[in-house]
């Protein structure tokens, strides 16, 4: 499958990328498993299997695979329904043996089957769902966060506990410190972000994501020198809490243990295959953003990069992980950085297993508040005023289904914000179509019936009626030039028109209604 892993000619960019990607992947890893309602470790070991396993098969030079956020609401939503984590694994291994059966039988055009404003529709509301979902680690509320599949739980039943009740309960234990972290950890964020557009290249390469974490430890530290009693604790769910490792096999012990219970649950076989259509569409999408940022203009290959991400599924399933897929904001980093070829991707693991191995204490000093800050950026990045403003410039065509789909997936759940989405753009197209097949025109007494599209039976009923509301005594020119297609059902209507226009004095003239464009050929 891999015809050569590594190349080392560009050992030092790569070594320098991977890095820059690793520093950018840390944070993300912690946060997305918390978004997820997982242990942080299972963020990092999904990071680690990417990395490691990943970017050696994948199909591109520069992808590089994590946790995703747009997976943040499958996974919450997965491990309800299925009642155990232990079974969440196993779909996500399930999910994996999905995607490599896509890139067996080609399937690399998924993504092209979902109109481009259902998907950034679908990601603007996870990016509404998780920024809401953050707020309660933003203010340091000290109970468990009870996360749902949606905000607003419109469906009755489907909620056990309805995250705006969270919401709203958690608005009574607000804490200070937190909400300093969070508040001070979006205003450097921004800042970061912004200093990074105007050409800085300290702010480009250095990650904003591991300035906010690192500047939550540092206030969180001073706090505790001022006040020990306002510092955040672990034992109060205020900070990342990772499981004490003594070596690289205690990492990945946190495999399902009742396989074969969890495969006959049909949950689990329902969420591994959503999990791998999400998934593998996220994937698709994010390989052709990183082949228009590659310098070196390589075309990547989707079937490959599927298969890459179904082992990588069941490889971080079996050993306690996260779903993954191929994720822009890392792949952009590692561009960005300097990347040249996969090599970076896989130092980038490399970092990420050392740096949980040798810097545990570390790591379990990050406030959630931090993460939260981070999550709540990411939140917005997916669901920003220009994205809309962009959609609603686009047209009602765009807007429509965009905005329906990320409404949905906010009120409901995703696959259902998804296929209401899908069918609002379908009706869309139809009802465009149905207007703009065919126009007539009339000129004093003569009328001219043009087809300017491929007429279906849609149009029956339209045609029927223009048709009738021509005169006697006229004459009707009839042309089909415009059309490529013209369905069996509207012949019928035009011939019916020309036997009866005798009676009525009507001469019709018939042009390019040939059998070769009609769906009478046969």
């Amino acid at each position: 499958m891999v015809e050569k892993k590594f190349r080392f000619e560009f050992f030092r960019q790569d070594l320098a990328a991977g890095f820059v990607v690793f520093l950018v992947a840390l944070p993300l890893c912690l946060g997305i498993a918390l978004a997820s309602g997982v242990d942080p470790i299972a963020g990092i070991i999904t990071g680690i299997v990417a990395g490691l396993l990943v970017s050696v098969l994948s199909g591109s030079e520069l992808s590089v695979s994590g946790p995703a956020a747009g997976l943040t609401v499958t996974v919450i939503h997965g491990q309800q329904a299925i009642g155990s984590f232990e079974g969440l694994l196993v779909a996500t291994a399930l999910s994996g043996v999905f995607q490599i059966l896509f890139g067996g039988l080609r399937a690399g055009l998924l993504a092209t089957f979902f109109p481009t404003s259902v998907i950034k529709g679908m990601l603007a509301g996870i990016g509404i769902i998780i920024a809401f979902k953050q707020i309660p680690h933003a203010i340091g509320w000290h109970q468990e966060v009870e996360l749902e599949e949606s905000i607003f739980c419109l469906l009755p039943g489907s909620c056990a506990h309805s995250t705006t009740g969270s919401f709203m309960e958690s608005l009574s234990d607000l804490s200070l410190i937190p909400l300093l972290v969070s508040v001070l950890s979006i205003v450097l964020l921004i800042f970061w972000e912004r200093s990074a557009a105007k050409g800085s290249q300290f702010f480009k390469l250095f990650p904003g994501a591991l300035a906010a974490v690192l500047l939550g430890v540092a206030l969180n530290y001073v706090v505790g020198s001022v006040s020990p009693e306002l510092m955040l604790h672990k034992d109060a769910g205020q900070l990342v809490d990772l499981p004490r490792l003594s070596g690289v096999f205690d990492l990945f012990d946190g495999g399902p243990t009742l396989s074969s219970k969890w495969l006959l649950d049909p949950t689990v076989w329902s969420t591994a295959i959503t999990i791998a259509l999400i998934g593998s569409i996220e994937t698709l999408l994010c390989l052709e953003a990183t082949d228009k940022l590659d310098p070196l203009r390589r075309v990547s290959r989707p079937n490959r990069e599927l298969i890459a991400q179904g082992i990588g599924n069941i490889t971080a399933g079996c050993l306690g992980g996260i779903p993954m897929t191929s994720v822009i904001v890392r792949s952009s980093a590692n561009i960005y950085a300097g990347g040249r070829t996969r090599l970076s991707g896989f130092i980038h693991g490399l970092f990420l297993l050392v740096s949980v191995l040798a810097l545990p204490g570390l790591l379990t000093r990050i406030p959630l508040a931090a993460l939260a800050a981070v999550l709540i950026l990411v939140g917005y990045k997916l669901a920003n005023v220009k994205l809309i403003a962009s959609q609603y410039r686009a047209g009602m065509d765009q807007f429509l289904p965009f905005a329906v789909t990320a409404i949905s997936v906010v009120s409901f759940d995703l696959l259902s914000g998804v296929a209401i989405g899908t069918l609002v753009g379908l009706l869309v197209v139809l009802k465009m179509n149905y207007h703009s097949a065919f126009s007539l025109i009339r000129d004093d007494n003569q009328f001219y019936l043009r087809f300017a599209k491929d007429v279906s039976f849609l149009q029956k009923v339209s045609i029927k009626k223009a048709l009738a509301r021509i005169p006697d005594n006229s004459t009707v020119f009839i042309d089909g030039g415009g059309a490529m297609f013209i369905d069996y059902d509207i012949l019928e209507i035009i011939e019916d028109f020309r036997r009866s226009s005798v009676d009525r004095k009507i001469e019709v003239n018939v042009r390019n209604l040939n059998p070769v464009k009609s769906a009478i050929s046969a």
